[in-house]
């Protein structure tokens, strides 16, 4: 097994299957940033009314495939066969529910702030028990950080700009990384800790004496 983070912005994701497996996983896809088609015999759910989402209600044809890249196989056990022999036939990543071990890739148990994503797998094995450890992460690992990678993201050009230095602009990276930061960011407002880091990016930046 290969555990790999997926960039899924915008690109197209087919779930066969309108049921509550189907729908958690549309579900994950919406958060992950995807376009979700899902085919499914019976009307749209109440759940995806207002959601960006393509219902195509009828029974499952192989063109539904078309453009995915990557399907999830949530009917029944036969559909779902079928669905995981065509995605592979056509060269695209497949998961299915009712068979994990014939589809090539399981998904994880996550805990997700903004652009801050934990995951928690087993290899198909336990599922059960990959939630239940999200649940204790979930405690551990709050809303604050998904905060700290926000301003990660915004002070990293301002890094880039400010230091020409590969070598110093790793280290004032890693400075910026550092646990006391994430205790500022639960004792203080977003814009107070996002002012404080790029003062110290200003004055790393500036301080070529200080070895970091």
């Amino acid at each position: 097994m290969l555990p790999i983070v997926l960039q899924m912005q915008d690109r197209l994701c087919v779930v066969i299957g309108g049921g509550s497996v189907g729908r958690r996983k549309a579900k994950t896809l919406l958060e992950a940033g995807a376009c979700v088609r899902i085919v499914c015999p019976d009307q749209r759910h109440q759940d995806f009314v207002a959601a960006d989402v393509e219902w195509i209600t009828a029974a499952y044809h192989p063109d539904h495939l078309k453009d995915a890249a990557l399907v999830f196989a949530a009917a029944t056990p036969n559909v779902n066969r079928q669905v995981v022999a065509h995605a592979k036939a056509r060269g695209v990543l497949v998961n299915s529910a009712s068979e994990p071990d014939t589809g090539d890739f399981f998904l994880p148990a996550v805990v997700r702030h903004g652009d801050f994503v934990l995951a928690i797998g087993t290899g198909g094995a336990a599922p059960a028990l990959a939630r239940e450890v999200r649940r204790k992460l979930e405690a551990e690992f709050g809303e604050a950080f998904g905060q700290w990678v926000a301003l990660l993201a915004e002070l990293r050009p301002v890094i880039h700009a400010q230091c020409s230095d590969p070598e110093r602009r790793r280290k004032i990276m890693e400075r910026l990384c550092e646990w006391r930061w994430l205790e500022h960011l639960r004792q203080h407002r977003i814009d107070e800790t996002h002012a404080a880091m790029a003062a110290e990016v200003r004055a790393l930046a500036a301080s070529s004496s200080d070895p970091l």
